[in-house]
This record gives structure tokens, C-alpha cells and sequence, in this order.
């Protein structure tokens, strides 16, 4: 190429065309990928200064994802300690029925059903977890949130161990000592043969009962159950039929022994001494954990104290959910406030450089013809021969 020799216009004209060329395809580039700036050569400063934003970008929105998981775990914790509640008013709802009965059977029955509702807390914080991260979970659960790229802000969230309702620690409620049944045996001393006891009178049946004697029915609070009157023609049958009579108790006869089952303690007292003096008229049984009325305003108060600690606790998710969810909205804004700082030193504005190939478009054309008019001129020559 260095041999061809051209006209002066030529290589003038060439060179616009080939300025022309070059300044279009940049501006193509520019088109293509919206960029004015896409290497450290065109502007190595707005590149450089953009490129560090765009990183600073990228790094808090990898912080970002993980801020909206620490969010779920703090909902799931959230909603844990709302069901939580309810379950323990549910079982304030089984100690205050415990309260109004006097039928120590029933209160057994309730003192089961509260037992099973803690469990069922138990189970419910078990259950409270997201990801592996459980708040409700006690050691190793506590959960650190990061706020920024290089890590110097954060927030660190303690958690709580209500899968063991038992802890002081927690929620501080045991499960009530369930009644298990117990028995008392009257021997009825007089000799009389099975046969004779059975459907026989009490007065011929043991010289401890006699006409006019009240036997009365305690629990182990002294609450009355029920009485039964001696008279003449009062029978063993009786006896068994006023023991079945009460809740959770019953009686059988075997020889001259009548025994007595009760699921808790069930006592038999009389207005004669004599009959009183026997050491076994108390049966051995367990009362439940809702016996006594102090024992049910006892548990009252611990499920008092706990529905306090689930709300105090509540509130302090509450509180950290809310910092969390502020900084997600802030940092949201600040990537949004990077990327548009990044833009500005990089992004091309379209329309400028749409006129812009135009212009240059036009230029070419204009080049071109200048070319060939200045190709012609020394085409000419050759005509002179």
C-alpha cells in the first residue's frame, strides 16, 4: 500500500471516510450497550468510579437477600409466640373450669388435658424455625444481622428456649402431677359368712355400724362428697352402692373385706368413733396438680407470669423486626442511589448519540461523493491520451 501513490483530494477525502468510519462504530458501541463509557479507555476515571459503586452495589444487595431471610425467621418466631399464647390461654381456660368444680375426678381430667397443652407448646416452639434458624430454640439459635459490606454494622438477636416449658429461664410452667388411683379396705369384723354380707344389714354385718351413724364422704381438701345414713335396715349393698355413687370411686366385696378404689383420696369417716378408728378408711391414691384450690391459683399465676414473659418477648421481636425491615427499605434505596451514580458516569443519553449517527451517517455520504468527485477529477488525465 505504501507503493500506490494517490491524489492529494483522495487521501483527503479517505481520511474523512475513514474518521467517519471509526467515530460510528464508537457510537454504535454506545448504541449497542447503552454506555458511553465500557472500558477503562474511553474514560478511565468515570469507569474506575463507577466500576467501585457498582461493586459496593452488588455486595449490599447480596446483604439485602440475606436481611429479607432474617425477616422470615423473625415472622416465624412472631407467629410461634402468637399460637403460643393462645395454647396458654387455653390452658388458664382448663385451670379456671379445675376451679369450679369440686369433683376431684373432673379436676384429674383437666389436670391431664393442661399437661397436654404443654406439650403442645413444646412442640409448637419445636416447630417455630425457618431455614434452621429457630428463635423460639434456645442455644445456637441466635440470629446476626448484617447491614453493611464491610460488616461493622449489625444487629444481634437473642433467642429464647420455650421448647422445654419448664425452664425458669423460659416460660417457667410444670406439668401438674396427674392422679393415679389408690385403695382403702374395711374389714367387717363379726364373722358373718360372704354369703350373709352380701345383701346383708350393715348392723348385723360389723359391730362398728350402728343405727343413727352418719358415714361422710371427704376428698383430701375435707370438701363433703356425699353422706350416708345407718339405719336398721341399711345393707352392705348400700355401702357399695353410695361409694359407686361417687366420681372416680368404686367398691367391692370380697369375704368380709370391702374395698374401696378411688383415683385420688377419698376418705370415709363416721359419727361413730369406734368405726373412725380404724387406720385404713383414707384410700392411698395421688391427687392431681388441680386438688386444691391454692394449687389452682398457683398455676394461675405461672400461666400469669408466662403470658407476661410471651408478651414482653413479643414485643422485643416486634422491635427487632422493625430495624430490620427499615434498614431492608434503606439499603434497597441506597443500591438504587449507587446504581443511578454509576449511570451517570456511564450510561449515554440515546437520543444524543441516535442524532449523532445520524449526523455522522450524513458525513459519510457526503464523504463518499467527495471521493468519487475527487477520483474523477484525476480520471480525467487519461483522456488527454
Amino acid at each position: 500500500m505504501a507503493d500506490i501513490t494517490i491524489s492529494s483530494a483522495v487521501r483527503s477525502n479517505l481520511n474523512a471516510l475513514q474518521s467517519t468510519s471509526q467515530l460510528m462504530s464508537s457510537v454504535q458501541e454506545k448504541l449497542a450497550t447503552g454506555k458511553k463509557v465500557n472500558s477503562a479507555l474511553d474514560n478511565p476515571n468515570s469507569f474506575f468510579t463507577a466500576k467501585g459503586l457498582e461493586n459496593r452495589a452488588g455486595d449490599l444487595s447480596n446483604l439485602l437477600d440475606d436481611m429479607g431471610q432474617s425477616v422470615q425467621t423473625l415472622k416465624a418466631a412472631d407467629k410461634g409466640i402468637e399460637a403460643i399464647s393462645d395454647l396458654v390461654d387455653a390452658a388458664k381456660a382448663k385451670a379456671n373450669q379445675a376451679q369450679q368444680t369440686s369433683s376431684q375426678s373432673e379436676r384429674n381430667k383437666y389436670a391431664k388435658e393442661y399437661n397436654e397443652l404443654l406439650t403442645q407448646i413444646e412442640d409448637l416452639a419445636k416447630d417455630s424455625g425457618y431455614k434452621g434458624k429457630n428463635l423460639l430454640g434456645g442455644t445456637g439459635n441466635d440470629l446476626s444481622v448484617t447491614f453493611n459490606e464491610d460488616g461493622t454494622s449489625s444487629l444481634s438477636i437473642s433467642s429464647v428456649d420455650y421448647t422445654d416449658t419448664t425452664l425458669s429461664t423460659g416460660l417457667n410452667l410444670s406439668d401438674l402431677t396427674e392422679a393415679s388411683s389408690g385403695t382403702s379396705a374395711i374389714t367387717l369384723t363379726n364373722g358373718t359368712t360372704t354369703a350373709a354380707l352380701t345383701g346383708g344389714s350393715l348392723l348385723t354385718a360389723d359391730d362398728e355400724f350402728t343405727a343413727g351413724d352418719t358415714l361422710t364422704f371427704t376428698d383430701s381438701n375435707g370438701t363433703e362428697i356425699s353422706t350416708l345414713e345407718v339405719t336398721a335396715t341399711t345393707t352392705v349393698d348400700d355401702l357399695e352402692a353410695a361409694i359407686d355413687a361417687v366420681d372416680g370411686a368404686s367398691a367391692s366385696l370380697s369375704g368380709n373385706t370391702l374395698t374401696t378404689t378411688s383415683d385420688f383420696k377419698l376418705s370415709i369417716s363416721s359419727s361413730n368413733s369406734g368405726f373412725n378408728s380404724n387406720a385404713a378408711l383414707t384410700t392411698n391414691g395421688t391427687d392431681s396438680g388441680f386438688a386444691t384450690d391454692s394449687a389452682i391459683e398457683s398455676s394461675l399465676s405461672s400461666l400469669k407470669s408466662a403470658q407476661d414473659t410471651l408478651r414482653s418477648q413479643a414485643s422485643t421481636f416486634g422491635t427487632n423486626l422493625s430495624i430490620v425491615e427499615n434498614r431492608q427499605d434503606f439499603t434497597t434505596a441506597l443500591i438504587n442511589t449507587l446504581e443511578e451514580g454509576a449511570g451517570k458516569l456511564t450510561l449515554a443519553d440515546t437520543n444524543e448519540e441516535g442524532a449523532n449517527l445520524l449526523a455522522l451517517q450524513t458525513q459519510q455520504s457526503l464523504a463518499s461523493t467527495s471521493l468519487s468527485l475527487a477520483a474523477q477529477a484525476d480520471q480525467n488525465v487519461l483522456r488527454l491520451f
